[in-house]
């Protein structure tokens, strides 16, 4: 077992068993739309033609996109019940076109990781029944082990992990710094509660707190006055006294607060700042690997463009 997947498993651990059981439950519900909804793209030629024409028409930062607001999402159920801020933001959902996508996407590269020639002497109209081959292997090879001994949950604990390598050894390329800052997400501040002030200085401006004043809390309790707290909370998504994340409408540094909260929650550290350890390298960061985006993009694909819907089933 990988790093990333174990470190996943032991914050899970960590749960009562009622969430847990709560949570197993909800994996097993998004697993099965997963595969229901791969079974619907694999099982309709048009349906597969139009969500691969869609990968194709995305460049390399749009697949890494459509990969990062899967994982989002996937990081969101696994934190349900970590995570001390409740947040829902529909600019961060994954919509259902690009939720195709993603799957199919994945689906060549676990493919192309496990069998690196599946694909690379075919047509891309054969291509649909070698997935479908895939695609069922997969779920045979869980179907007998039971869904609480692990057999959903791992599997989808691992496609998780694999995601975050390859997004934070994206970001590494890409230049991507620890600590980046991002605005707190407009819905969350908006969700603040207003208090009295009781005395104490707000930390943003050094002024007293006093009785009367707008003053908000932050889910960490620390208090500040809302003309001061809003023009910070603009600009940065943590508490100005102990750093405390707020969530975010960054797609990229809501990951990364949400993999610091697993982290943390695996090492029985409080939830508090941000974590160090952004962007991570590991030895398995190249899945999905860059060539198997480029089964979607070059050569290959190319025989689809002469192509119809009647010749490509």
């Amino acid at each position: 077992m990988d790093d990333e997947t174990a470190l996943i498993i032991s914050a899970l651990s960590g749960l009562p068993p009622p969430q847990l059981y709560a949570l197993i439950q909800s994996i097993f519900s998004a697993a099965f739309h997963h595969h229901r909804r791969l079974s619907a793209i694999l099982s309709s030629p048009t349906l597969f033609l139009l969500t691969l024409r869609h990968l194709h028409s995305l460049s390399l930062p749009g697949k890494t996109l459509l990969i990062a607001r899967h994982l989002l999402s996937s990081l969101r159920l696994l934190t349900s019940h970590l995570d001390p801020v409740t947040h829902s933001s529909s600019h961060l959902l994954i919509r259902h076109r690009d939720l195709d996508a993603a799957l199919l996407l994945l689906l060549l590269c676990d493919l192309r990781h496990h069998e690196p020639q599946a694909l690379a002497t075919r047509r891309p109209s054969d291509w649909r029944l070698v997935l479908q081959r895939q695609c069922s292997d997969d779920a045979l090879s869980i179907s007998g082990i039971g869904v609480y001994n692990g057999g959903t949950l791992i599997p989808y604990v691992e496609t998780v992990a694999r995601c975050w390598r390859f997004i934070s050894s994206s970001a590494a390329g890409a230049g991507g710094k620890s600590g980046r800052e991002a605005p707190a997400s407009v819905a969350v501040v908006v969700a603040l509660p207003s208090v009295g002030g009781a005395g104490g200085d707000c930390a943003i401006c050094r002024e007293e707190m006093r009785p009367g004043r707008d003053v908000c809390e932050l889910p960490c309790q620390h208090r500040f006055h809302w003309l001061c707290a809003l023009p910070w909370l603009r600009k940065r998504n943590t508490c100005p006294c102990c750093r405390f994340e707020l969530p975010t409408d960054d797609v990229m540094a809501e990951i990364r607060r949400l993999w610091t909260i697993l982290a943390r929650a695996a090492t029985g550290v409080p939830h508090q700042s941000p974590d160090s350890t952004w962007p991570h390298q590991s030895p398995d960061s190249t899945w999905p690997h860059q060539g198997s985006f480029a089964v979607v993009n070059d050569g290959v694909y190319g025989a689809m463009e002469g192509c119809d819907n009647d010749t490509c089933g």
